[in-house]
């Protein structure tokens, strides 16, 4: 027959699963308008021109992993691989599918004429 002290324990435990559940879904929840974003910004000025980009996840609560960016016909010479993974044509993936931490920012520079870069798909961790 279970004891007292046993079925606090099970209080115990079913109250700290059901709050971390709770957290997992309101901070998932406050990520979803905080989707990874790109900026661009010309450094360069040549004849071909140099754009650093910065890829940021903007969710202060979780890491979001598997960030797909529309990069139309970007050539894998022109970024790191590490970086900015070309997949097929308007499909690459940021550092490699592995997470940003909330805030970060990952950047990179390419010299050519600007590409259109901007979120596609992506994950968060704490869904």
């Amino acid at each position: 027959m279970p004891t007292t002290a046993t079925f606090k324990l099970a209080q115990w435990v079913f109250a700290m699963a059901a709050i971390s559940l709770l957290i997992i879904q309101v901070a998932g929840s406050r990520c979803e308008n905080n989707g990874p974003s790109v900026r661009q910004v010309q450094v360069g000025f040549g004849k071909l021109p140099q754009f650093m980009v910065e890829i940021k996840n903007n969710c202060p609560m979780c890491p979001v992993t598997e960030i797909h960016v529309r990069c139309a016909n970007l050539s894998q010479n022109l970024v790191d691989p590490r970086m900015l993974k070309v997949l097929r044509f308007d499909d690459c993936v940021v550092n490699g599918g592995l997470p940003l931490a909330p805030m970060q920012k990952l950047s990179f520079n390419y010299t050519h004429q600007k590409f259109q870069l901007m979120p596609k798909t992506w994950n968060f961790q704490c869904e």
